[in-house]
């Protein structure tokens, strides 16, 4: 049984002029809407306006590709068993062209079936660093060669902005659609 939300629902009319403008930011933004942790980020609105643009940054325009950034996505929702992260961009990483099958091995928490060894870095260095806080020697080369600098700057990036996400979206109890079953086990 899914637990409910533990804050109401914002009332848009009632919004303080700083909650206002934080939510035009995200709503006119690539989003368009506020899903996910937007709702309760309000609650502090410097801290949405800020995570909402860092946020616009890693989902929309880092350096990795999309289907890349979709899988670190996956990782780190699957880590922190965040359902509504993994419902929603289980379906954008299809979107991408991140195969079906790995998108169900990350949520079964099996070995997914990659074709494509910059997958399995991606795999490797999220993966890693989720269970240990660290990043070994062998991984952190494979990414520098596969992805330069910037590329892995941008996956650690993308992969702290989802642990954000990740814990808004369990601590406030933001749940999937309630016709739609929890993704992760």
């Amino acid at each position: 049984m899914r637990a409910p939300p533990r804050l109401p629902p914002l009332d848009i009319n009632k919004l303080t002029p700083e909650q206002k403008a934080a939510a035009e930011g995200i709503i006119k933004g690539p989003r368009g809407g506020l899903r996910g942790p937007f709702e309760p980020w309000l609650r502090s609105p410097a801290l949405a306006d800020r995570a909402q643009r860092l946020g616009e940054y890693c989902r929309f325009n880092n350096s990795l590709p999309k289907d890349l950034s979709e899988l670190a996505i996956l990782l780190v929702g699957r880590r922190f068993k965040a359902q509504y992260e993994f419902y929603a961009h289980a379906r954008l990483a299809k979107e991408a062209g991140l195969a079906p099958e790995i998108v169900e091995a990350v949520r079964t928490y099996q070995s997914p079936p990659f074709k494509r060894e910059v997958e399995r870095v991606v795999y490797d260095f999220v993966s890693e660093y989720l269970a240990t806080n660290r990043v070994c020697d062998v991984n952190y080369k494979r990414a520098i060669d596969a992805f330069g600098e910037q590329g892995v700057v941008d996956l650690v990036g993308v992969s702290g902005y989802y642990m954000l996400v990740s814990m808004t979206l369990n601590v406030f109890q933001i749940n999937v659609p309630a016709e739609e079953p929890e993704p992760l086990a």
